[in-house]
């Protein structure tokens, strides 16, 4: 029994080695922690259960009978999260580059099913070279079936991609799948064909970081929800976002304990918007005081920059924030914002996250850029997202809701359950100097007339009282009594229960 158990370990030795030590050598040389390593940094101490440790590619061509190493370029299994079950397969870059194989493949969707069945997060990290070339179409089939995986997965688990070397190829569709995607920066890249590619195909001269590196996908295309400057630091970020995010679709939002007072009002927020209506302020200054203890994860903060998404608590309990950002673009709604918006809405109507939304928007971006870009279907995405959500949803409009803008940010009338204002909102089709200008147009050179039909048209129109006169509005709310009257807001809708239509599924205007 002595041999047998001493046998066990060896193997097991060798598992744990992957690549063996210079290539492990080679990876802390290149800035970048190797497999197990990140798992260990991202999982709690002593929690990881490692499955199919001894499994190996079944490949006889290209002489790969001779290279067979236990694990197969990924190391998987599943362990806890500040004691919360999640599920985890690590990309083993010292392994054949941690290129995939059909056995690797099986290894990853084994991990998959098993979050599904269990319900609990999924996470993927990511440092692979793409598909195995010795193995051919099986692992091209390999990635198909992570495919699919993913795809039943979606909305039933929170599937979550780090992407913290190269991912390439057929790689990248796995992360682009999942609910949120992040990567490191300078050590990481995403694309789906290389430098090396692009150049044969269209002549021109790329470097991998300008091709597909954390500053172009977290600030340009907007494919990943974040970067950060290293492998520590993202495993803890991690660890940070999964705290916030249920096991799955039958759960509700997870609750810690929090010192925050629920009726704390903060007096400062009273003089938070300018006295000129122009002038911009801060959303993310009102969102960390509203919600527990200023604590908020943002999503996509360098994409998007004129609309906010992130997770924050009310009395303990996550919810989503989705905020105009008046500093970027006036908070305006354009392409990127409303893409950004319908994305996390979705999430987190996928997942029983309420909803909390700030308003401060002055209408969509005009202009032939946005108009080609196809702004009119990306703007109904998030206007079909808030419209489909059935999660509890409280909106507040702080200063400007203008427009069909108004309409979409969470507005009573596409279902939203609690809306408030505070008494500086202007609730209009447009703003006052706009309006007059069209109604007006006989006495446009007249600055006395113009002047006070502006006035006329801001006092009639431009505050919350008529919307609040037709019930649109459900109270005006003084800003320092805000996060007391949202926490009491969503109090009163933990048992909320609105069905939608059955449907096999909808059609949003993707």
């Amino acid at each position: 029994m002595h041999d047998v158990i001493k046998d066990l370990e060896a193997r097991r030795e060798q598992a744990r080695l992957g690549g063996g030590h210079d290539r492990i050598d080679r990876q802390h040389k290149n800035g970048k922690l190797t497999a197990r390593e990140r798992i260990a940094l991202l999982l709690d101490e002593g929690s990881f259960e490692e499955t199919d440790m001894f499994v190996e590619h079944r490949s006889y061509d290209f002489g790969m009978d001779e290279k067979r190493i236990p694990g197969d370029g990924v190391v998987t299994g599943h362990g806890t999260v500040n004691g919360r079950l999640v599920y985890v397969f690590s990309k083993d870059f010292t392994v054949f580059g941690g290129s995939l194989s059909k056995a690797q493949s099986e290894k990853i969707v084994k991990v998959q099913k098993m979050a599904s069945q269990n319900g609990a997060p999924v996470l993927g990290i990511f440092d692979a070279g793409g598909a195995r070339i010795q193995e051919g179409v099986d692992s091209l089939a390999g990635y198909a079936d992570i495919f699919m995986q993913n795809v039943l997965s979606s909305g039933v688990v929170p599937q979550i991609s780090m992407i913290m070397g190269p991912c390439a190829g057929g790689d990248v569709y796995s992360p682009a799948l999942t609910d949120f995607i992040f990567m490191v920066k300078d050590t990481s890249y995403m694309y789906v064909t290389g430098p090396d590619v692009v150049k044969t195909v269209t002549n021109e001269v790329v470097t991998h970081e300008t091709l597909g590196g954390a500053s172009v996908h977290a600030a340009k295309s907007g494919v990943v929800d974040g970067a950060f400057e290293n492998d520590i630091e993202a495993l803890v970020q991690m660890r940070r976002l999964i705290d916030f995010l249920p096991g799955s679709n039958r759960d509700t939002p997870p609750v810690r304990p929090t010192f925050d007072i629920v009726e704390r009002e903060d007096y400062s927020l009273d003089s938070l918007i300018p006295e000129n209506p122009n002038m911009p302020y801060d959303m993310k200054e009102l969102i960390e005081k509203t919600v527990d203890e200023g604590d908020f994860f943002e999503i996509s903060p360098s994409f998007g920059g004129n609309i906010v998404c992130g997770f924050g608590r009310m009395e303990g309990s996550t919810v989503g924030v989705v905020a105009n950002q008046p500093m970027t673009l006036a908070g305006v709604l354009d392409i990127d914002a409303s893409r950004k918006a319908a994305r996390f809405v979705r999430f987190c109507d996928c997942f029983n996250i309420p909803i909390v939304t700030f308003v401060d928007v002055p209408g969509f971006m005009p202009g032939t850029k946005q108009e080609y870009g196809g702004l009119i279907k990306h703007g109904a995405k998030l206007l079909f997202a808030y419209a489909e959500a059935t999660v509890p949803k409280v909106t507040v409009i702080t200063r400007k809701a203008y427009g069909g803008a108004y309409d979409v940010m969470s507005s009573k009338h596409l279902r939203g359950d609690v809306n408030y204002a505070w008494p500086t909102a202007e609730i209009a089709v447009m703003g006052a100097k706009g309006a007059v200008e069209i109604i007006f147009r006989k006495d446009i050179g007249d600055a006395d007339k113009i002047a006070e039909h502006t006035k006329s048209y801001e006092d009639n129109f431009a505050n919350p009282y008529i919307a609040a006169k037709k019930g649109y509005i459900d109270d005006i709310v003084l800003p320092h009594a805000t996060r007391r009257r949202i926490s009491k807001a969503l109090r009163t809708l933990k048992n909320k229960d609105v069905q939608n239509p059955w449907k096999k599924h909808d059609n949003i205007p993707l």
